[in-house]
């Protein structure tokens, strides 16, 4: 079944979501407007008409711009959900098909509030098209200086990743950049370690190598905290999805100087990886900011990189 669903944005950076009504399956929960696909009808032309039906407002498909695509599976039913960016539109939205509709700042949603199939499109609405990832071979004080710049430059998704220090001294780095993280609204992902995002609380999540994904056998922090995972193919990232994370990094894209034996994944395999995935991902591997256009004609939310970077 192919499902096209549209994230209206309006001019405050909100977006609309719309509560299933009595009677329908997962009814209560909460979901981006759309439906599934009428015979003969492309995603751009059916989301088209469910705005219309749904919220009694008129798009124009010219305007769409692609978000994110899910497969999805409710028991024995599989889907193919495809998120669609709805930046304009002729009409007030109203709840025509659904009990109630809100506009909402993205970080402001529960995710647990949303259908399971639509927080991953969440998810993709409030993740950036970058994601910088310290150098592994530099100081505490190097580490801080880094990530300040980085911040300052408006980046706001990073990792802290510096293999060569011990754990006590890289939870002293975040320390010292949780003030402006938070302040900046941004997001910190520490390399491996569940305790001490755990410990650190709102604005620090977890990067999960991939050793990590099958010892595990749920969610390792609170749908507040972000949960990232290093994929490198189509097992890793459905062990990934199945354990709820937020996104994942596939790689390598490229060869890369510190992975000299990993066979390149190049930009035709990294799609059909990224397409089968049901979690947003970024691309990974001797790839820089210039390669983010690239990377989202290849299905990836953005890219991701250390040297590229810093």
């Amino acid at each position: 079944m192919h499902v096209v669903a549209g994230v209206l944005v309006d001019g405050a950076g909100r977006i609309l979501i719309a509560q299933r009504p009595p009677g329908k399956h997962l009814a209560g929960m909460w979901e981006f407007p759309g439906g599934k696909l009428e015979p003969g009808e492309t995603p751009l032309m059916a989301l088209e008409r469910e705005l219309d039906e749904e919220l009694g407002i008129a798009v124009d498909p010219l305007s769409f711009e692609a978000l994110v695509r899910i497969p999805w599976n409710y028991g024995e039913r599989g889907m193919l959900l495809e998120a669609i960016l709805v930046r304009a539109w002729v009409g007030e939205p109203k709840a025509l098909d659904a009990a109630e509709i809100r506009w909402l700042d993205p970080r402001d949603i529960d995710p647990a509030m949303l259908a399971p199939a639509d927080r991953p499109i969440l998810a993709a609405t409030r993740l950036p098209p970058h994601y910088p990832i310290t150098p592994p071979d530099v100081s505490a004080d190097d580490a801080v200086a880094l990530l300040t710049s980085a911040l300052a430059q408006g980046e706001r998704l990073l990792q802290l990743r510096v293999p060569g220090l011990p754990v006590d001294a890289l939870r002293g780095v975040a320390a010292r950049v949780l003030p402006e993280l938070r302040a900046l609204g941004a997001t910190l992902l520490l390399s491996r370690d569940i305790d001490g995002a755990l410990a650190f609380g709102d604005g620090v999540g977890v990067h999960l190598a991939a050793s990590q994904l099958h010892a595990l056998d749920a969610r390792p922090l609170p749908l507040s905290q972000t949960v990232a995972a290093s994929c490198h193919n189509a097992a890793e990232l459905a062990r990934a999805s199945a354990l709820g994370c937020d996104f994942a990094t596939l790689s390598p894209v490229h060869a890369t100087a510190s992975h000299p034996g990993a066979e390149p994944l190049g930009w035709p395999r990294f799609a059909q990886l990224a397409e089968a995935a049901s979690l947003p991902v970024y691309a990974l591997g001797g790839l820089g900011p210039d390669d983010g256009m690239e990377a989202r004609l290849h299905a990836a939310q953005g890219v991701a990189g250390i040297r590229g970077f810093f």
